[in-house]
């Protein structure tokens, strides 16, 4: 869910544009009728919201699903999809001027086409956008309803002056960009994520303020793309809480592709000069100034927590963390439970569509699922990816847990090779005498895919040698992790065992 003053100004006012509109908030829709209390009102239409309305109407309940602005959160409008959809593109133009790595001869020119880029961006968000929109959620029995939702008690919300009751209620309102306390930069003007996506003219100069994920893939895509880029983090590597060598890795690949890295640096103050925005960055032992067109902050996200009137719910929540939850994902009213990034640290649609599944079974059903007993993955979508799962060798040393750690690099992979995406390394933490898999990380082309079979080793209870007795197809870049299973399978060929075999192998 978005603030009221950013619905979609059809900005640009293309077909595009007014084509999703029309599915994720017809400017002709009105809204239904209530009557008697809902199974489940669920306020909120971004990835939590939706995965919760239609499981519970798929299960016979009676479903209300209030969204303020577009249908499908963040994660459609100017999120996941449209970021990948310009990662895409701007992967093309790099492949295209390294042609020759990969054995074939470069264009005489390769020249972005940026109004082109981001149209595609747009017919491919139009597109999806119709298997969520208002119609055909309407068509699977769900009430929807536009406007701001605001609890007037422990059992009822006021949606546009109509009064919805529930038995059980969801808040799916999502997050927001974190506004930055820079002096100047808000009268300079910048960009975030609910904002850069409107861009129908590339920047000829960037500068992007913050090294996580949304900030090193931006900064990639948009460098790909013609932008001279600048980007500012002020810690001493990119994507803080990964491993150091996978940050590296990153950071090597940004500056290869021609970003300006500046690290432990802290952008101190903006103002504008001459058309242009000054940027004022600060570091241990220097300071510099740098003029750009254009600022795209991407340092955090704040929970949408304002404008519902909890405290008339008594629903407990901080401005900073977002509505309180137990392991359960019920609020302080029993009666109301939270998902998605409105209540969770780790703020993904994965994570998101994960704990609306458990809300249902535990609002509806009587059902004790816990969100503290699921394993979640993330990957950050550079390139190359950059995807985990499970613990770090640093989580699991504090608990004091015994790790062995197998390591494959990418370049001695085979299908690595022969696509000449050599960069990075699969590894896997298993328990000290066991093959429990405890964590991974992989740093590769297609990180994000490889990391899933991981993900549901450890969710399963699988464990590294059966990886190592799979067949898998051949040549893969997966295959990494059977490799990494092979050489955890040679560390228990002790000894005793070594020689046991040679006895037998002389009778």
């Amino acid at each position: 869910m978005r603030h009221d003053d950013a619905l979609p100004q059809e900005n640009p006012r293309d077909n595009g544009n007014l084509a999703m509109l029309d599915n994720v908030h017809p400017p002709a829709w009105r809204n239904p009728s209530p009557s008697g209390p809902y199974n489940l009102v669920v306020i909120g239409a971004g990835p939590a919201g939706l995965v919760a309305a239609r499981a519970a109407a798929a299960l016979g309940a009676k479903v209300a699903l209030v969204e303020r602005g577009l249908i499908g959160g963040d994660c459609l409008n100017v999120g996941c999809v449209p970021s990948k959809a310009i990662i895409r593109t701007s992967r093309l133009y790099a492949e295209m001027r390294a042609a020759e790595h990969y054995g074939a001869r470069a264009p005489e020119r390769v020249g972005p086409d940026f109004a082109f880029t981001m149209q595609r961006m747009r017919r491919i968000r139009t597109r999806i956008s119709r298997a969520d929109s208002a119609r055909r959620l309407s068509a699977e029995r769900i009430d929807v309803y536009f406007g701001q939702a605001q609890f007037v008690g422990p059992r009822a919300v006021v949606v546009d002056g109509n009064t919805l009751r529930f038995k059980k209620a969801l808040i799916a309102t999502g997050a927001r960009p974190m506004t930055p306390s820079i002096p100047g930069l808000a009268e300079s003007g910048y960009l975030t994520n609910e904002t850069v996506f409107d861009l129908t003219e590339r920047p000829g100069r960037l500068m992007v303020i913050g090294g996580g994920p949304l900030g090193c893939e931006l900064a990639q895509a948009f460098c790909r793309l013609g932008s001279q880029v600048i980007i500012a983090q002020d810690e001493p590597m990119f994507l803080p809480k990964e491993e150091r060598d996978a940050a590296q890795i990153l950071s090597d690949a940004l500056a290869r592709d021609g970003v300006e890295i500046h690290l432990n640096t802290t952008v101190v103050a903006v103002r504008k000069a001459g058309g242009m925005k000054v940027v004022d960055l600060a570091s241990a032992d220097s300071k510099i100034s740098v003029s750009v067109d254009e600022i795209l902050a991407g340092i955090g996200r704040s929970p949408n927590v304002e404008g519902l009137n909890l405290g008339a719910a008594g629903v407990r929540y901080d401005t900073d963390i977002g509505v309180l939850v137990n392991d359960f994902l019920q609020t302080t009213n029993p009666r109301i439970y939270a998902a998605g990034d409105v209540c969770l640290e780790h703020k993904y649609t994965h994570t998101a569509d994960a704990s609306a599944r458990i809300v249902v079974q535990n609002a509806l059903f009587l059902g004790r699922k816990r969100m503290s007993a699921l394993t979640i993955p993330w990957c950050t979508y550079t390139d190359p990816e950059i995807a985990h799962v499970g613990l770090y060798v640093r989580e699991a040393q504090t608990s004091a847990i015994p790790v062995e750690t197998f390591t494959v690099l990418m370049h001695d992979v085979d299908r690595a090779a022969t696509d000449g995406e050599e960069e990075g390394f699969v590894k896997l933490h298993v328990r000290q005498g066991t093959d429990r898999i405890l964590g991974a990380t992989v740093v590769a082309r297609h990180a994000g895919e490889m990391i899933n079979g991981l993900s549901l080793a450890i969710t399963s209870g699988i464990g590294l040698r059966a990886f190592a007795r799979v067949i898998h197809t051949y040549p893969t870049q997966a295959e990494a992790i059977k490799m990494a299973a092979d050489a955890y399978c040679r560390t228990r060929l002790t000894p005793t065992l070594k020689s046991l075999s040679r006895r037998w192998l002389a009778l």
